[in-house]
């Protein structure tokens, strides 16, 4: 849980250290009662609009709706109900207008309207980070587009690839991701003021149209008490899937900066230290934390799942949760987002020791070469299978240089001239289309 929530259930301070200035104050106690307030003002001009309430009172209501948090939470232990305890505050401040404040509307209609404007914003402002951390991930995988380096399926060495090809894989995946947090962001920008069961008993369907369109929202179709949540579960599942993509590189590269490995690692400034034992440590630390905090957004998401299911027209069982999950996930998402742009905008790469790795296994990373240059010579794919695997095992199981043996297989031999032999090991066979690809993403 990403913030402390003092006696009343009201959000008080987000935890610091994970919480970025902006996004903060977005999910601050104070700018949610501005937001509800903004909504509450709203209504009152589109009552003005049409009539229903003087335009004087909504000048007043302007001027003197102040509200004030501690106030608020004064009223509520009467009240144990905060919208009533916040209109309770604004009469205290308005006076006789105030009774123009909330009319027709239920609790429902200003919180969730407002909530989707913070889901919204909080939307934007994720969009903005992905962003940047596209751009960055573009830029460093132009810088390393020819860099070669191996691949690896199941932790073992495939076949060679470049460094820049992975840069620009996690590239079209944050790519992917903002299609998916655009869409979900316009899923969650909108507003509904339908009253109690959503059947507009006590205002004005015209009211919520003109309400929404000053907000820059767009009016539900049908409503219930309150907005359904299979939209707050599509922008938190979005989230989740997000911090999986991020979780994704951070692991990638925690895996790389392992000691036997090392071929990357995060930057390490002067003076940081990695172990209060060993002073020779050099650890992913901050990687390590963006896989943990993924944890708690996918937690999350289960939670935005849950909280579809509603008793007939309306429980409250979601506000609770909402209470959470929402600052929580936009809060990491944020955090995590700006952690993993500075760690790959940084990153430290080395060129020759991902040189170095590809020969360890001794040339059986070009096994597929031999086996294709076999076949193209008329040699039955089962057939050249096997003598180039058995080869291959040598080298696993003995040792034994795996060229060495193929250019004495005396099957592979009848084949193969030396030279056709010799061509099968080269990498840079196998980075010939690099370019190509990243012609699709316009570099």
């Amino acid at each position: 849980m990403l913030f402390y929530v003092c006696e009343h259930e009201q959000e008080d301070k987000m935890i610091e250290r994970y919480t970025r200035p902006e996004m903060g104050r977005l999910w601050s106690i104070e700018n949610e009662w501005q937001t509800i307030l903004n909504v509450e003002i709203a209504a009152c001009e589109a009552m003005a609009e049409l009539g229903e309430i003087p335009a004087a009172a909504v000048e007043n209501i302007r001027r003197t709706a102040k509200f004030d948090v501690a106030r608020i939470n004064e009223i509520e232990k009467t009240t144990d109900h905060d919208i009533i305890a916040f209109l309770t505050n604004l009469e205290e401040n308005v006076g006789e207008d105030s009774k123009y404040i909330h009319k027709g509307l239920t609790s429902s209609d200003v919180k969730d309207t407002a909530y989707c404007i913070m889901m919204r914003d909080a939307a934007g402002l994720i969009l903005g980070g992905l962003r940047k951390f596209r751009e960055v991930l573009r830029r460093r995988a132009d810088e390393f587009r020819h860099t070669p380096c191996i691949g690896r399926t199941h932790g073992i060495h495939a076949e060679p690839m470049t460094f820049g090809l992975k840069l620009l894989l996690w590239s079209a995946e944050i790519e992917r991701d903002i299609e998916r947090l655009t869409r979900a962001q316009e899923i969650v920008s909108v507003g509904k003021l339908s009253g109690a069961v959503g059947t507009y008993s006590n205002i004005d369907m015209r009211i919520e149209e003109l309400t929404c369109k000053r907000l820059g929202l767009t009016p539900v179709r049908l409503a219930t008490q309150v907005i359904q949540r299979d939209r707050h579960a599509e922008l938190v599942t979005t989230l989740a899937i997000i911090a999986g993509t991020m979780e994704k590189i951070a692991t990638e590269i925690r895996n790389l900066q392992r000691t036997d490995i090392r071929e990357a690692e995060e930057f390490f400034k002067a003076g940081q230290k990695g172990s209060s034992a060993m002073p020779h440590k050099r650890n992913p630390i901050n990687c390590e934390r963006v896989s943990g905090m993924a944890r708690l957004v996918r937690g999350n998401a289960v939670a935005a799942l849950e909280d579809m299911t509603l008793w007939h027209e309306r429980d409250i069982s979601h506000s609770s949760v909402e209470r959470v999950i929402l600052p929580d996930s936009t809060i990491n998402v944020d955090y995590c987002l700006a952690k993993l742009t500075n760690i790959v905008d940084k990153l430290l790469v080395y060129p020759d020791a991902m040189l170095h790795n590809m020969g360890r296994t001794g040339g059986l990373i070009y096994s597929q070469r031999i086996l294709t240059a076999l076949v193209n010579k008329g040699v039955m794919r089962q057939t050249a299978y096997v003598w180039v695997q058995r080869n291959a095992m040598k080298r696993w199981l003995e040792k034994e240089d795996f060229r060495t043996n193929v250019e004495r297989d005396e099957d592979i031999s009848k084949y193969l001239t030396m030279q056709e032999i010799d061509d099968c090991f080269d990498y840079k066979y196998f980075l010939r289309n690099v370019d190509e690809i990243f012609k699709r993403f316009d570099l």
